[in-house]
Order: C-alpha cells, then structure tokens, then sequence
C-alpha cells in the first residue's frame, strides 16, 4: 500500500478547510440574511405568513394578540392571502386591507410611536392569567382629539381585528379621530364586556399621556363585539366593574342581533346588510324602531347584499358606511 507522506495529509487538511466549511459558511450565509431580513424588513406582503406576523420586529411582545386566537399555531405556516380562513364568521376580508393596516402599525413603531398597551397590571393578569391575552392597540389622530374604542367580532370564539379592527381604526384615524382596538379575552360575553369597561377605564386614567380626549368618546362593534358595545350603552362602565365614567356619546353597532334597547341609550348608528344569515334583518329593525320610540337618536345604514361581518365593505354595497358613522360621531362631539 502507497505511504501517505505528512505532506499529504497537510495538503488534505487544507483542501478541507475550502471545501467542507463552504457548505456551513453557505448556511451561516442565509441565517444571517434571514436575521437580517427579519430585523430591517418594514412590510408585510401576501406572501408572508402568520409566523412572520408574530414574529416580526415592529411586533416584539404582543405579536400573538394581533392574531384572532389565544393558540394560533395551527395556522402559523398560513400565507396571508388565505387571511380570510383565520376568520370564519367575517365574509370580504381582502388581505390587501389586513395588510395594509398591519403595515401602518409598522410603520408607526418605526418613527418611535408605542401602537400597543396593556390595561390590566401585572398583579391582575396574575390573579387572572387569560388577562394576558387582552390589550389595546392604539391607531393616532389629531393630539388631544376624542377617541373610540373599536370592539372586533368573532362570535367570543375568536377576535377579528385583522379584519374588523385594525382598517376601521385606521380609517377613523385617517380623519383625525383617535382610535383604539380592545383585544379582549375569548369565551364569554360577560368578561369581553368587562375588559371593554377596564379599556375605558384605563383610557379616562391615561387620557392626558395618551394625548387623547376624554369627552365625546365612542364605542365601535361588529356582531359579537356590537354586543359588547350595546351593553355599555344600555347599562353603563361601573355596571362591568370599570370607573363611574360617562356613556360613551355615541355607539356604532354593525350586523349584531341583539335587541336591547333604553330611553338613556346614547345616541347610536347602525350599519346591516338584509341578507345576513348570522343576525336578521329584522331584529336590528325592531332595535332601532325602540330606540326611536324611546326618544333615542338613531341613523340606520340599511343594504342589501353583504352578508354579516363585511368589515369596512369595500368592493360591496355597503363601501363608505365608516364615513357615515365617522360623519355622526362628529355630530355629537361637543367641543
């Protein structure tokens, strides 16, 4: 057998070193462009996924909660243009709008503005660790403006503010408004109504370092979260263990069958589509026929063809309801 001579094995050891930490420096390579990726990255596309969501920079510490589940790692590897698939009692989610919004809260951290607070403290999400899924996400208009509170729907199984949420407090910024979206825990009306009276609380407290005003505030919900904001309207914040804090001065209730109705009932709009299979027509008519009897102001946006939890409508017969419900807010901001 030939003898390998030191001389070989040094000229091996070399040749080793170029040829097998190439394919390791190839993977160092793309890790590091991945890091990179993830940490100058402004924007989210369609072709990002629900990981990249939670997972992106601007989203450090809550990423999760923008999401409409507590557990969302079934649908981590989903693209998001299947968005609408996270959200099946919602009907015209566009991942074009979701993507939009999520990328105005991007863009807000990057010029050094906080787009996320918690209302509850430490010490209650201990006594309540489900209080951990709850927050609000703070879309700015105009310093020192009113602000609202938009509550999203999902039927208290999930929370759609990529769809419900976000674009309506974006758009309601837009005009100089100051917008809020509650996450608010999953499962029972009840606690969701509570962690709406705790936001509002929270936000009376704040209001000053918030850089928002306190008066003429209002409500926005779809479906399940128009229940929570109609039981706000009808028996108060203290009634949910929130402050002795006024009524909100105006409610925006979409597509919800809810029928509770009151002679103090703040002044309320209403936006349904006639072909809604999930709450009828005809209970929101009846509501608002009460309300009118009980000496309330009521402006009723009534169409035809966009089913139930259309979102801001665009692309449907409903497109453009936000800047009447925007318009009648208006109306009732007394300064």
């Amino acid at each position: 057998m030939k003898q390998i001579s030191i001389y070989h094995i040094i000229a091996l050891s070399a040749l080793m070193l170029f040829v097998i930490p190439a394919s390791v420096c190839a993977n160092k390579e793309f890790s590091n462009k991945r890091k990179a990726d993830m940490t100058t990255a402004v924007h989210i596309t369609v072709e990002n996924t629900v990981w990249d969501v939670i997972n992106h920079p601007a989203f450090e510490g809550f990423g999760e909660l923008l999401l409409t589940r507590d557990d969302n790692s079934a649908y981590y590897a989903l693209h998001l243009t299947n968005v609408a698939s996270l959200m099946p009692y919602h009907s015209n989610v566009r991942p074009a709008i979701v993507i939009g919004a999520l990328n105005y809260l991007i863009d807000e951290v990057n010029d050094g503005k906080t787009v996320f607070y918690n209302f509850y403290s430490e010490r209650q999400k201990r006594q309540d660790p489900a209080k951990r899924n709850t927050g609000l996400f703070f879309f700015r208009g105009s310093p020192g403006a009113q602000f609202a509170i938009v509550c999203p729907g999902g039927g208290f199984s999930y929370v759609g503010s990529l769809h419900e949420g976000f674009p309506l407090a974006q758009e309601i910024s837009k005009q100089g408004l100051n917008a809020f979206v509650i996450r608010y825990r999953i499962g029972s009306e009840r606690q969701a109504t509570e962690d709406l009276a705790a936001a509002i609380s929270w936000i009376f407290a704040n209001a000053a370092s918030l850089g928002v005003s306190a008066a003429d505030y209002s409500i926005w919900g779809g479906s399940a979260g128009a229940r929570m904001a109609g039981n706000i309207a009808l028996n108060g914040v203290s009634a949910y263990g929130g402050g002795n804090i006024p009524k909100p001065a105006t409610v925006v209730i979409a597509y919800t069958g809810q029928s509770t109705y009151s002679s103090d009932f703040p002044s309320a709009f209403f936006v349904q589509s006639e072909n809604d299979g999930i709450a009828p027509v005809s209970v929101v008519n009846r509501r608002v026929e009460n309300l009118r009897a009980a000496g309330v102001e009521v402006e009723y946006r009534r169409y035809k063809t966009a089913g139930h939890g259309f979102g801001l409508g665009v692309g449907t017969d409903t497109e453009g309801w936000i800047n009447y419900a925007i318009r009648f807010w208006k109306k009732h901001i007394k300064d």
